[in-house]
């Protein structure tokens, strides 16, 4: 018994003794600031992006007031960002945009912090917080920062984050009408045009909503819609479905 107990003791110390000299062999060592950055930046070139992280991070905790800290610490949520570690990488953009909100980067850094929401967004079957979270961070680039650089492609982005959320809201809607409830439906179809009216969802919307109101004996306001497609969108495909839709219905004189 003493003899087995001494063997597990034994055990436990060497995996101890293993632990620490991997962790030792894991500390970067004090040395001069642009080494460490340099070495970080070299890891990044190579695309090494955790280890160029970790580097970049060490600068900052050996230099924390040195002009290369603020540098290194957009760089190590740039790294985290390149390697698919959004977590890691927002978590430092938010470091960074508190400690240095007067930072010239500190626009990158929203527009970064966007970036990592807009990577993940999921499609229109699931969840879309990090949709929402990528549409509400690029509007505050463009509010805090509507000379920057970065305006352009975040147009764009919205655009499509615009379209993906009125995806979303089709692909409930449709499933709502499908099942014959027509209300629930309705207030999806109508949420794409009120929220998200400038898509390739919005014509489709109108004619969904003129199946509901047809649906619900509201020719009149199904007549309405049709008006509206005519006006907006007089060759689109919905139009015509709308238009033979509502002659389907048509009450006889």
């Amino acid at each position: 018994m003493n003899k087995l107990f001494r063997n597990v003791i034994c055990l436990g110390l060497s995996g101890l003794l293993l632990t620490a000299c991997a962790a030792s062999d894991e500390t970067i060592p004090d040395m001069p600031v642009e080494e460490l950055y340099m070495h970080a930046y070299n890891d990044f070139q190579d695309k090494e992006y955790e280890e160029a992280a970790r580097y970049f991070d060490e600068v900052e905790r050996q230099y924390p007031y040195s002009v290369w800290a603020p540098r290194a610490q957009i760089m190590t949520a740039y790294s985290f960002y390149s390697a698919g570690k959004y977590d890691d990488a927002l978590l430092a953009l938010e470091r960074f945009i508190q400690l240095h909100p007067g930072n010239r980067n500190i626009a990158y850094a929203y527009y970064l912090k966007g970036l990592c929401y807009y990577e993940q967004m999921s499609d229109v079957s699931r969840e879309q917080k990090m949709t929402e979270d990528a549409l509400s961070t690029f509007k505050e680039v463009l509010a805090r920062f509507p000379n920057s650089v970065y305006v352009p492609d975040i147009n764009v982005k919205l655009k499509e984050i615009e379209a993906h959320l009125a995806g979303k809201e089709m692909a409930v809607g449709r499933y709502y009408l499908k099942h014959d409830e027509f209300i629930p439906a309705m207030n999806r179809f109508q949420s794409v045009l009120l929220e998200h009216p400038y898509t390739n969802q919005t014509p489709e919307a109108i004619y969904r909503l003129t199946v509901c109101y047809e649906s619900l004996g509201m020719h009149k306001q199904a007549v309405e819609m049709v008006e509206i497609m005519r006006r907006y969108y007089a060759q689109d495909e919905w139009t015509k479905k709308a238009e033979k839709l509502i002659q389907k219905y048509q009450p006889k004189k």
